[in-house]
């Protein structure tokens, strides 16, 4: 499959004409799948941890990408 883009596509449809945006797409097999507009609902424990995480990056305690990354690691064991 060397070559294939998975640039996704948001298309509003009204359900009758096809939208432009498909009918510029190559010949293929495409996947459609519908979006729900509204976001979904944090449980208090994320919108907890965002705040957290927020909190954190205000009085300037980061890390880079790298350790970051060391740290989710070290976390789940890989």
């Amino acid at each position: 499959m060397a070559g294939l883009s998975r640039t996704a596509k948001v298309v509003t449809w009204n359900g009758k004409d096809v939208p432009t945006e498909l009918r510029e797409l190559p010949a293929g097999r495409y996947v459609v799948e519908p979006v729900d507009d509204e976001a979904p609902a944090l449980t208090p424990d994320e919108e907890a941890g965002i705040e957290a995480a927020l909190e954190s990056y205000r009085q300037g305690r980061v890390v880079d990408a790298k350790r970051s990354r060391e740290i989710v690691d070290a976390v789940l064991g890989r």
